[in-house]
């Protein structure tokens, strides 16, 4: 069967980033030169593809991000559909599970996807959406408190009107506004802990057995009203932690 013009194209850009991800999971140097020749191309036909270096590593990092969306989503989807407490916990489990296990696709994704790159995001499963997603939905079943905007600095508050997020918020109220300060807080937390553990920046003694990121939940708790729910969750973390 012969491909238009379109499947050609796209066949071949997911053979660069599997090119790509194979030369990075090798800790091998991810040029454009070397995916060529990883594909038996030549650079000028893969520039086709891929105009420059930084645009190849920004295909491959939001192939990542997709495939890390879809990973967390699973997990989630694997416990009860009401319960989004455990979801919202499975997914971050697997975040972590998935970042300790391939170090240096977490290096590639989160070096080079930022808010300057929402628009691509938000046409795939990203990692910043499923989370997003999730975080809203909790506030939908918890009501846990959220800051008001005229509580807030000015500044902070004119921001949040118009932030630079990965979740689709055109239709949050101001009322509500104070939930994106929530969730921005809550992912620092969660990516900070993570970007630790994967660089080995503490005892390694914490990342083995999980000290720090059972405690990062834990500090979670009461600003996202899960407090209750603790006993089950720590139970559920033990079961999905390997």
């Amino acid at each position: 069967m012969t491909l238009t013009r379109a499947e050609a194209h796209a066949a071949t850009t997911a053979r660069i980033v599997a090119a790509a991800r194979t030369l990075l999971a090798q800790r091998a140097d991810v040029s454009l030169r070397a995916v060529a020749r990883e594909l038996g191309l030549t650079a000028p036909a893969l520039y086709r593809y891929a105009a420059s270096h930084e645009d190849l590593i920004l295909m491959v990092a939001l192939n990542i991000d997709a495939d890390v969306g879809e990973r967390i989503t699973a997990a989630a989807d694997a416990q009860p559909a009401g319960d989004t407490a455990a979801r919202l916990v499975a997914a971050t489990v697997e975040f972590r599970q998935w970042a300790l296990e391939n170090r240096e696709e977490f290096a590639l994704v989160f070096t080079n996807v930022d808010v300057e790159c929402l628009e691509a995001l938000n046409s795939v499963t990203s990692v910043g959406v499923k989370f997003s997603e999730m975080l809203f939905e909790l506030w939908g079943e918890k009501q846990f408190p959220i800051p008001q905007l005229a509580d807030l600095d000015p500044a902070l508050a004119e921001i949040l009107r118009d932030p630079q997020t990965p979740a689709d918020v055109s239709g949050v109220p101001d009322q509500l506004r104070g939930l994106i300060w929530v969730l921005e807080r809550a992912w620092s937390r969660l990516y900070g802990t993570v970007t630790l553990e994967v660089f080995r920046h503490i005892d390694p003694r914490l990342v083995e057995q999980a000290h720090l990121f059972r405690a990062m939940i834990e500090d979670q708790a009461e600003p996202l009203g899960l407090v209750d729910d603790l006993p089950r969750l720590r139970a559920l973390i033990t079961d999905l932690l390997r």
